[in-house]
């Protein structure tokens, strides 16, 4: 097992790994839309998105993968009316259409509208 950490995606705010490799696959932990550089959350459901999407492409680079190689996604929305939009954003990342599973949960970290993790080859 290898631990995945890069600094173009937020830190873990908690006891956990941005990421794990296990016997060729990856394991992404939820990536909530903050910008790694600055901290700071963007506001609406489109901006977050695509933040959220963002970090995690950079998890799996630093693993040595990408989008094309995602197999499954857990997709969390703070509100289900968010997801029209929420879904033209990822469509635009996860274009080979892994399986996923989306889900409106009651509060997501630091309040933030989305949380998306993805599980890749490598």
């Amino acid at each position: 097992m290898n631990i995945i950490a890069t600094e173009k995606a937020p830190g873990a705010i908690g006891p956990y790994s941005q990421a794990y490799e296990v016997n060729g696959m990856i394991y992404s932990s939820g990536q909530i839309p903050v910008d790694p550089a600055t901290g700071n959350i963007p506001e609406g459901i489109a901006a977050q998105a695509e933040q959220s999407c963002k970090n995690v492409g950079a998890i799996l680079e630093a693993a040595g993968s990408g989008y094309d190689k995602v197999v499954k996604t857990t997709c969390f929305l703070a509100d289900i009316a968010d997801f029209a939009a929420f879904n033209e954003v990822y469509a635009k990342y996860f274009i080979s259409k892994p399986a996923r599973s989306c889900v409106a949960v009651r509060d997501l970290p630091k309040g933030v509208l989305c949380e998306v993790e993805a599980i890749a080859v490598k």
